[in-house]
């Protein structure tokens, strides 16, 4: 019975460890003050992506149409980007990541919607923000929220 439960939960697991790549493979910040630092210095506004790497199916698909697209490698250009990421299985992040990204939720996603894309100025306030995903290849509304503030 383990070992078929295991069968289920590998790719659950794998996938939710695949979406973390989306920060380290890429230019993705996860800590808020370095991004707000990182903004002030380079005179741009913070992309902050809330998302529920190892449950939100939303929040998956969105990765894979915007942000691996070519229209938004070339918009993030223009911010500096904020992966939060509050997963159910806790072993996905570090205690410290994990407490840090639900201060950030408690700043910024009260209601705690997923996913959630947010635009912060460099001095940490909301200018506006774009939440869901239908999950049916369209972002052209996430790409306009984008090109507005850049």
């Amino acid at each position: 019975m383990k070992k078929v439960l295991l069968l289920f939960l590998l790719p659950l697991l794998l996938s939710a460890q695949a979406d973390l790549k989306v920060v380290k493979d890429s230019k993705w910040l996860t800590d808020y003050e370095k991004a707000l630092k990182v903004a002030k210095k380079e005179s741009k506004n913070v992309l902050v992506f809330f998302t529920g790497s190892d449950w939100c199916p939303p929040c998956k698909m969105l990765k894979a149409d915007l942000f691996d697209s070519t229209a938004f490698k070339e918009i993030s250009e223009d911010y500096v980007l904020l992966y939060v990421d509050v997963p159910r299985n806790r072993d996905l992040l570090t205690p410290e990541q994990f407490a840090h990204n639900k201060e950030v939720m408690g700043k910024y996603n009260k209601k705690g919607v997923f996913p959630l894309l947010k635009i912060v100025n460099s001095q940490g306030n909301t200018l506006d923000e774009y939440s869901g995903y239908s999950m049916n290849g369209e972002v052209q509304d996430h790409l306009e929220l984008l090109n507005k503030y850049k």
